[in-house]
């Protein structure tokens, strides 16, 4: 499941330093992967791109924007539910883009 972030955000930056797969971003910012750029998810708020959401698994025991998140603006995102497989492949398909 990936995470996303609610109205609630304060706009801190405080998860976007410390994802470890650079899927987070200011409100209106593009983002890329794979060479690709996509739109940004939010207009409003920082957001996170589900595409590279891997719920820090394979980096950390616990999703470190919800750790840091002063706000609780960052919880599951019930539209993107993944196992851990799931979580870990895309990881490991994002991690040859992020290297």
């Amino acid at each position: 499941m990936a995470y996303l972030i609610t109205d609630e955000c304060i706009d801190c930056n405080a998860c976007e330093i410390e994802c470890p797969n650079n899927a987070i971003y200011p409100a209106g910012e593009s983002w890329e992967l794979h060479g690709e750029e996509h739109p940004a998810v939010s207009d409003e708020h920082t957001y996170i791109a589900y595409d590279k959401c891997t719920e820090c698994i394979g980096f950390y025991d616990e999703p470190q924007c919800v750790a840091v998140c002063p706000s609780e603006a960052v919880i599951k995102d019930p539209e993107r539910v993944e196992t851990e497989e799931e979580l870990l492949a895309k990881k490991e398909k994002i991690g040859t883009v992020l290297k």
